[in-house]
């Protein structure tokens, strides 16, 4: 089991390495203006296209800020120059490099680490008041041990900002033809994962394009596997794609947003993750 999900945090390493050499949407940094326009209380941050509701974050000055699976020189920089202390957590050190690039430009103090989003085993219990975790769960084959590293890490009262899809995206048949004849037909069943559901010849040609691994986990495991690790759904919202990729996104809005709280006390004992064997990861304080 840890060398099959091994291999796949190795594959879609590599792959948002390429998005990051690229520039794709969720690579590209923000500029300077948006941080010299941040420092003057002029920001906004986003777990999706539309704008996040403001309450949602609040005055993040002096808090300890967890952008988890987060990087690309996006929302960690933002963050950083309203006066959060901001540590940013990602699988690929291209899109770490981002959040690197700006920080040297506009001197802005980030902590970077680079890791498996299930295992934070390197923080203490109660590090965080705040995680902010945009579209990204998709990309390992379960997360309640997501959630459940979250609950752990967050300080009681802390909060947990989460985005993704919903999981209707994944169930249709990708042919073309029936998009073109505005038909959706459905195919698969949920939990979805590529290495279960594609044809050997559909699954060799994602790798050999260097697209990232995708699974589609249920509603269930999205929304009911951050109470059973113990957290408060305190909010919630659907959001539109900017541009639809598929069918179903013309129908309905396919972006789920939840906000979460930690209720409960902690104490500040370290405890082991069930992905704790991974090696050691490089880190880096700017």
């Amino acid at each position: 089991m840890q060398q099959y999900d091994s291999d796949i945090i190795d594959h879609n390493r590599q792959a948002w390495d390429r998005q990051a050499h690229n520039g794709g949407d969720w690579s590209r940094p923000v500029d300077s203006d948006t941080i010299a326009a941040a420092r003057q209380g002029r920001w906004q941050v986003r777990l999706t296209p539309s704008n996040l509701p403001g309450h949602w974050l609040g005055d993040v000055t002096g808090k300890e800020v967890l952008c988890l699976a987060s990087a690309g020189g996006q929302q960690a920089p933002v963050l950083s120059a309203v006066g959060g202390r901001v540590t940013v957590f990602d699988v690929s050190p291209g899109q770490l490099n981002k959040d690197r690039e700006v920080a040297l430009r506009d001197g802005l103090a980030l902590t970077l680490e680079e890791g498996d989003m299930r295992d934070l085993s390197r923080f203490a219990d109660a590090s965080f008041d705040i995680v902010f975790h945009p579209i990204s769960n998709l990309y390992v084959p379960d997360i309640r041990p997501v959630w459940k590293e979250c609950a752990r890490v967050l300080r009681p009262g802390g909060r947990l900002l989460s985005s993704f899809y919903n999981p209707v995206v994944f169930v249709a048949d990708r042919n073309p033809e029936d998009a073109a004849n505005g038909l959706i037909r459905p195919r698969y069943r949920l939990p979805y994962s590529d290495l279960a559901d594609l044809d050997a010849t559909a699954l060799a040609q994602k790798r050999e394009k260097g697209d990232a691994l995708a699974f589609g986990h249920s509603l269930t495991d999205q929304i009911a596997g951050q109470i059973d690790a113990g957290l408060l759904i305190a909010g919630f919202y659907e959001d539109d794609p900017p541009s639809p990729r598929f069918l179903i996104d013309r129908y309905l809005p396919t972006f789920l947003a939840t906000l979460a709280v930690n209720p409960r006390q902690t104490g500040a004992r370290r405890r082991t993750c069930p992905y704790a064997p991974t090696p050691p990861a490089r880190r880096a304080l700017i």
